[in-house]
């Protein structure tokens, strides 16, 4: 995990609060400081990657109560509790109850060093062991849901797999119809944010008079027809994944609003001055080059870096051939159930077109041609444009070319890894490496 750990400390008493910060401040440890209970929970959110100090005798909520809620959200956050004279019952049962450690006022700041340090080293194996295991359990899972075994896809999950678990902001590029909000939905479901809401919004399927609303929400009466207040998509993405589909059709003056938001945390309604705190990650997605618009201007500069942490580029269809029939049959399994249909056999001409067709819709393309395949309609009669240069065999042996192709790169041209990859005679491949002029 690269995510600093922290600390937060929760204690009223403004002249402990600052004797904690300056005694972890000359041991380069990161804290803050908060004033109650409630303010520590409204910091602590799903990607909280630090430790909590808190002080047992708090205003409004305690710090036992705060215990439990935190507990309750993440079993595996330390929590090291401060008790007065005569709490030592008390603290030893929040130890049962799941506190890490406890000190007893007045402590040195040693001690609190000590607790810290422990805490903290706690913490980051146990976000380490977490994302790994995430990862292992992910890349199965990705497989079936992100169909294709080119190089290209298999870079593509495997950077999900990487990105998925923490807070990074992802940038997704690609054509039309390449699958990009299936990618978001995934780097959300391999998340530790799965539980909470995915809020998607197609930034070009809105007329700008009601961006602002639709994104940031209104209060009742804030404009003529707001008859009552209306929770907006970022507000409702809280603990949870924001989806910005077409991000380029963004009006201006909104990107410079979701910046600030992305910047300070919090979002403010129609008509309303009181900010509501936000926790959610941001996805992107776009089929245009975000860096060529706002070099003209055209889109806002700081906002494409804000949302450029990781970029992740889908390639075309035309790209990938090797995966074509493989997401075809798949899409024609599903359509067959789904119409409750017989699985019509896969005849030549179909695999000629299928793997001569340049597919500018991409992989929606592929899934609207399987269905009409599964209903017995003439697959490419409505698809247009189809081009018909390739016969059966030379079909074919694109197909092959490519699957070849990408064996020996993902081996790195080693024969024997690639023929046991594609369960193929060492002595086949090595002819057939020669008949397409292949570096093997």
């Amino acid at each position: 995990m690269n995510t600093p750990l922290s600390v937060l400390i929760v204690e009223d008493d403004p002249h402990v609060l600052l004797g904690c910060q300056q005694a972890l401040a000359l041991e380069d440890i990161s804290s803050e400081g908060v004033a109650s209970a409630e303010q520590a929970l409204a910091r602590v959110g799903t990607d909280f990657a630090g430790i909590v100090v808190s002080d047992i005798r708090l205003p409004g909520m305690d710090g036992l109560a705060l215990l439990a809620e935190l507990k309750q959200r993440d079993p595996t956050l330390p929590v090291v509790l401060i008790t007065g004279h005569g709490d030592i019952s008390m603290a030893v049962g929040a130890m049962r109850q799941g506190a890490y450690d406890f000190m007893e006022k007045p402590f040195s700041p040693e001690r609190l060093v000590d607790a810290v340090r422990r805490a903290l080293e706690q913490r980051g194996l146990a976000r380490e062991v977490h994302s790994l295991r995430r990862q292992l359990a992910g890349r199965g899972a990705l497989e079936q849901r992100i169909i294709g075994r080119s190089p290209a896809m298999q870079a593509v999950r495997e950077l999900i797999a990487n990105v998925a678990d923490t807070a990074a902001n992802v940038l997704i590029e690609g054509e039309t119809g390449t699958g990009k909000e299936l990618i978001a939905r995934c780097l959300h479901d391999f998340s530790r944010r799965q539980a909470q809401p995915f809020v998607a919004l197609n930034c070009g399927g809105l007329p700008e008079s009601l961006f602002e609303s639709e994104i940031f929400g209104h209060e009742a009466n804030a404009f003529t027809g707001a008859g009552k207040r209306r929770i907006g998509k970022v507000e409702h993405a809280n603990g949870g994944t924001l989806f910005l589909d077409e991000v380029e059709s963004m009006p201006m003056p909104l990107q410079i609003k979701m910046l600030r938001v992305l910047q300070e945390r919090h979002v403010e309604r129609l008509g309303s001055n009181q900010p509501v705190e936000v926790d959610c990650r941001l996805i992107a997605a776009t089929k245009s080059d975000l860096d060529a618009l706002s070099r003209q201007q055209q889109f806002r500069s700081d906002f494409y870096y804000r949302l450029n942490v990781v970029t992740l580029e889908l390639p075309p269809l035309r790209e990938r051939r090797e995966d074509i029939l493989e997401l075809f049959e798949h899409f024609l399994h599903q359509a067959a159930l789904r119409f409750d249909r017989s699985l019509p056999e896969l005849d030549s001409q179909t695999v000629s077109r299928l793997m001569s067709h340049d597919w500018p819709g991409n992989v929606r393309e592929l899934r609207n041609v399987a269905e009409r395949f599964a209903l017995g309609l003439p697959a490419f009669k409505q698809a247009g444009g189809v081009s018909q240069g390739l016969n059966f065999a030379e079909a074919v042996e694109a197909f092959e070319r490519n699957l070849l192709e990408g064996a020996l790169q993902r081996t790195g041209g080693n024969l024997s890894q690639a023929s046991q990859e594609l369960g193929m005679a060492k002595t086949t491949l090595f002819d057939k490496v020669k008949k397409y002029g292949l570096n093997g």
